[in-house]
């Protein structure tokens, strides 16, 4: 009998998980699995001109619209943009969540990062992990009785570099991500090019614009493309190229996944093992993550 893989997706903010592995969280659903997106903040610091509770509420409903698309669960806590700590009330109420919830895995970002509430979003989840079966603390839930794998979302910070465990090619669900994302429209299409300085640049016809978050896209020539393609080109905060770059940094680890298929993946989401979560063996890697 084919397991039921139950996935949390943990994320600083409202569009954090979406893009750094909502690609794989559609395969999950589709597949029939238990996907679960927790967006830590509210999302309330995201605009530049919109009151924190109008855009709260308004990136609340960006969410719930990305929970219809993809067939997951959106949960968005209520701590302001800005103000995440990695304190022991916040790690109580996190352990209280991963606990109920009772992910095979668990996914968040590395907590080497520019950004403070991703940092300690990717602290919380570590101060969480070995609490998570230990039964006198937080009683009120009861432990788990093993541990979860936990993996990082791919990022580009050099210090220290990012290095794969694992890519997954997201060729097939690349169209529906940006679905995803164009849900998002406070973000995609307001707030990210605005701190872009490319906020004059977005359409307002929604067809257009949807055409826009994937400007510029990528040849479909048959040809995987190669790492100096990619200089000038990324000129908006997404774009198809955006997405590619894990295939075309971690291109070993798709031929490695895929074999042929892998050398022509255009794109792909990687993601590294966090030690304080359970090992990914071969055998549990087959299991958990079968794409």
């Amino acid at each position: 009998m084919r397991k039921n893989i139950r996935v949390l997706m943990i994320g600083p903010h409202p569009d954090d998980c979406d893009f750094r592995c909502g690609g794989l969280a559609l395969k999950y659903a589709r597949a029939g699995h238990q996907v679960k997106f927790i967006s830590l903040l509210d999302g309330s610091g995201g605009h530049q001109s919109m009151k924190p509770a109008d855009i709260a509420a308004r990136r609340k409903q960006e969410t719930q619209a990305v929970a219809r698309l993809a067939g997951i669960e959106y949960e968005v806590w209520d701590i302001p943009d800005c103000e995440l700590m990695a304190d022991l009330p916040t790690r109580k109420r996190l352990i209280r969540a991963i606990r109920t919830f009772q992910p095979d895995l668990v996914f968040s970002c590395r907590p080497n990062d520019y950004l403070a509430d991703h940092r300690n979003a990717s602290l919380l989840v570590q101060d969480a992990s070995y609490l998570l079966i230990v039964p006198n603390f937080c009683p009120e839930v009861p432990a788990m009785k093993k541990m979860p794998v936990i993996l990082y979302f791919y990022d580009s910070f050099q210090n220290p570099p990012f290095i794969a465990d694992l890519a997954i090619m997201t060729d097939d669900v690349i169209e529906d991500k940006f679905h995803m994302l164009d849900c998002h429209e406070s973000q995609v299409y307001e707030w990210l090019p605005y701190t872009k300085g490319t906020l004059h640049t977005v359409p307002t016809d929604p067809a257009a614009r949807f055409e826009w978050l994937h400007q510029p896209r990528l040849p479909r020539d048959g040809q995987p493309i190669d790492a100096t393609a990619l200089a000038g080109l990324m000129t908006g905060a997404m774009s198809e190229y955006r997405e590619a770059i894990p295939a075309i940094k971690f291109r070993h680890k798709l031929i490695e996944r895929y074999g042929e298929r892998g050398a022509r993946a255009l794109f792909a989401e990687a993601f590294s093992v966090c030690e304080y979560g359970a090992p990914l063996t071969p055998e549990a890697e087959k299991e958990l993550i079968p794409f």
